[in-house]
């Protein structure tokens, strides 16, 4: 049996999309450390370092380099979807052998699974093209964050119990 790579959001993507997260959560030309940003979304600092170096290639960030260095957006959370974001990260979105730029697919003329694989592949891409970090933003709760709030509200209790 052969195995092919097939699409799938990787590690890199997710704490790429946290880190832009976290940078579109404040005003556009902020620059921030990822040792903070790495704290608010609960992520290995040294591999975000590698993503955001990736996403500044892309165009997606600009970094600033010196004491108050760090990264911020280039353009507005509103400009940027998550299509460009996972795209730049990943590479292109597909799903299947038969959907790629030089299709590896005896079958892929006329196949109906190809057909299928195109369709889904282009309906992924649309809610993920239609998407912005912005309104992504708008519902996300940062990770580092919450475990933080959780940290301190089980050593709350802890010193309650002990008080008693």
């Amino acid at each position: 049996m052969v195995w092919f790579k097939t699409m799938q959001i990787t590690r890199a993507g997710e704490y790429g999309m946290l880190g832009l997260l976290a940078l579109a959560r404040r005003p556009l030309g902020e620059v921030v450390m990822l040792d903070v940003i790495s704290r608010e979304e609960d992520v290995p600092v040294s591999f975000l370092g590698k993503i955001f170096q990736n996403l500044a290639r892309t165009g997606l960030v600009r970094s600033a380099r010196g004491s108050g260095g760090g990264f911020c957006l280039n353009r507005p959370a509103t400009e940027i979807t998550v299509l460009e974001v996972i795209e730049s990260i990943e590479g292109p979105i597909t799903f299947q052998r038969c959907l790629e730029e030089e299709p590896d697919c005896e079958h892929a003329a006329g196949c109906a699974l190809c057909s299928l694989f195109a369709e889904a592949q282009d309906r992924v891409k649309q809610v993920f093209a239609s998407t912005t970090v912005a309104a992504l933003s708008g519902r996300h709760l940062p990770g580092g964050l919450i475990k933080s709030a959780r940290l301190r509200e089980g050593n709350r209790i802890a010193l309650e119990h002990a008080a008693r």
